[in-house]
């Protein structure tokens, strides 16, 4: 009899990707779908990064690489944190990886044991759950909805601790909706952390750069913070790197040696080349990166007034990184006459089907009231895709 592992069998696939690759097809079938379904910065990679790939190619960057990544990228990183974060690490509390979703998933499967418990805040990211059951724990999800803004206060986090729980993790600027916490957010949630010894914060900051309030502030720089942070970012978002696939932890020495472990099982090193790519990445001007967020910052301002012109549609503005997460449960239970809509999925699937704009139902991200666009296109393409979900949306009655 064939059969799946157990283990296997308790994730859900990826939604956002299920989504892409459903507006692919319809694309090669000649239908015109503008995809707003999937995180990835249109811009190409900056010239003098393919340059420095290029040049590893050519000195023979071919062979493997150490576990944990090569020495000078480590140092870039460290330098990284000490600059642009005011954090103290060492080369050896990096560990750099394939991409910051193996990061992650590190670090989930290095702390985590059969029942312990995991906090995530709900809206999140996809594959945070999913990953928690791999490693056997059990995700505690909190609900930190539209009317606070999707962020999680510290009485939510302190009702949600157990003697189980080992872990909490953060996305901050936040994907699906966008939202970053305060530095002074930051420090409310860690007060009640650091009442509970061997709790730790997975700090997902791979947005970090794209944000549009100013600084960005790290769960590991609060006072006391720092030994109970795993901080996890990449070049995928700031750089417009996301085929490259370099993430990194920057977390306690012990924490790295058990991921550095774990990945010499069953990965190894990174790629080569993308890893000298990534040196020139963070050593070099930063130019690219500003370019990039006043681009993003300017199709947020774009799609956040067509979304408020669309009756129906709750828009909180985002602080950070490329998604819009409005509330659309104003629309469940209405129909056309073919389609009905009784959900964020029926509804993202209503757009693709009707309006041809992939975006992706908010119940895979835990809030089944609101759904997830990216702005990570053209204006041209915003315009278009808001014009055409307004249509759509105006034929539910």
């Amino acid at each position: 009899m064939a059969h799946l592992s157990d283990r296997l069998n308790r994730l859900a696939p990826s939604a956002t990707l299920a989504m892409s690759q459903k507006s692919g097809e319809m694309k090669a079938q000649g239908i015109d779908v503008i995809n707003m379904s999937v995180g990835e910065p249109d811009f190409n990679t900056p010239d003098h990064i393919k340059a420095a790939a290029k040049k590893a190619i050519d000195e023979n960057y071919s062979r493997y690489s150490p576990v944990p990544g090569y020495m000078d990228l480590r140092e870039a990183i460290v330098a990284k944190l000490k600059k642009e974060n005011g954090l103290d690490y060492s080369v050896k509390e990096v560990l750099v990886s394939n991409g910051a979703k193996q990061s992650v998933c590190n670090t989930v499967m290095a702390l985590v044991n059969d029942g312990d418990e995991v906090i995530i805040p709900s809206p999140y990211w996809v594959s945070y759950p999913q990953m928690v059951k791999l490693a056997g724990g059990v995700p505690v999800i909190v609900n930190a909805g539209f009317e606070q803004n999707f962020k999680m206060t510290p009485a939510q986090l302190e009702a949600a601790i157990t003697p189980k729980t080992r872990m909490i993790i953060l996305c901050s600027p936040s994907n699906p909706t966008g939202s970053v916490y305060s530095k002074e957010e930051l420090e409310a949630l860690a007060e009640v952390v650091k009442k509970h010894d061997d709790l730790f914060v997975l700090a997902d900051e791979i947005y970090e750069h794209i944000n549009y309030i100013g600084k960005h502030n790290s769960m590991a720089s609060v006072p006391g913070m720092k030994d109970r942070t795993i901080v996890v970012n990449g070049v995928s978002k700031a750089y417009a790197m996301t085929g490259w696939r370099i993430g990194y932890i920057a977390a306690p020495e012990w924490i790295v040696k058990g991921c550095n472990k774990l990945q010499g099982q069953y990965t190894s090193g990174p790629c080569s080349v993308s890893q000298k790519a990534a040196v020139e990445a963070y050593t070099a001007s930063q130019t690219c990166v500003e370019e990039m967020r006043k681009a993003f910052e300017r199709r947020r301002d774009l799609i956040v007034s067509l979304a408020k012109d669309i009756p129906g549609l709750e828009v909180k503005v985002p602080e950070g990184a490329f998604y819009l997460f409005p509330k659309c449960s104003s629309f469940f239970g209405k129909s056309d006459g073919v389609h009905t809509v009784n959900n964020s999925t029926d509804l993202a699937m209503y757009l693709l089907e009707v309006g041809h704009v992939a975006t992706v139902g908010g119940d895979a991200f835990g809030d089944p009231d609101c759904f997830r666009m990216s702005y990570a296109t053209s204006d041209e393409n915003i315009r278009e895709a808001m014009r055409r979900i307004k249509e759509a949306l105006s034929k539910l009655k």
